[in-house]
């Protein structure tokens, strides 16, 4: 099974967009599974105030792993680690038109309104794992 599949099965199954992401990319570079879902937790829903999407935050999670920097004086590594963000983000924006989730999702979950008015326009069913598939897909083809 692909990547973005599998990514989307796992939001499917309910674990949020950051962890789906994530999660299929860890293993690869030394995360354990449950490490991985457990670190991405906190970045669903653009970290639950509409921020950055989540998918995107388990993407750059997974730049991280593969190519940050562990080492003070590793300049070269950050500045990679940073420019394949940059290249996530801005191919992500060249799709969706921003990497915000509430202009992406066109609601404001970190309300309890908001996060049923998404519920209501079937936003977790239709764009989410979209989204989830994108990062995915811009994801393997960077790396």
């Amino acid at each position: 099974m692909d990547r973005a599949l599998q990514a989307k099965r796992l939001f499917s199954d309910g674990f949020n967009c950051s962890q789906a992401v994530l999660t299929v990319f860890a293993e690869d570079f030394g995360l354990e599974r449950t490490n991985a879902l457990r670190l991405a937790c906190g970045f669903g829903g653009g970290m639950r105030m509409g921020g950055p999407c989540g998918a995107v935050s388990g993407a750059c999670m997974a730049i991280g792993l593969k190519y940050g920097k562990i080492r003070a004086e590793d300049n070269e590594a950050r500045d990679r680690t940073y420019a394949l963000v940059k290249e996530l983000a801005v191919r992500f924006r060249s799709l969706h038109g921003t990497v915000l989730c509430r202009d992406l999702i066109g609601c404001d979950i970190s309300t309890p309104q908001g996060y049923e008015e998404a519920k209501q326009k079937g936003v977790f069913l239709d764009i989410c794992p979209r989204l989830v598939a994108d990062a995915v897909k811009i994801l393997e083809e960077i790396l």
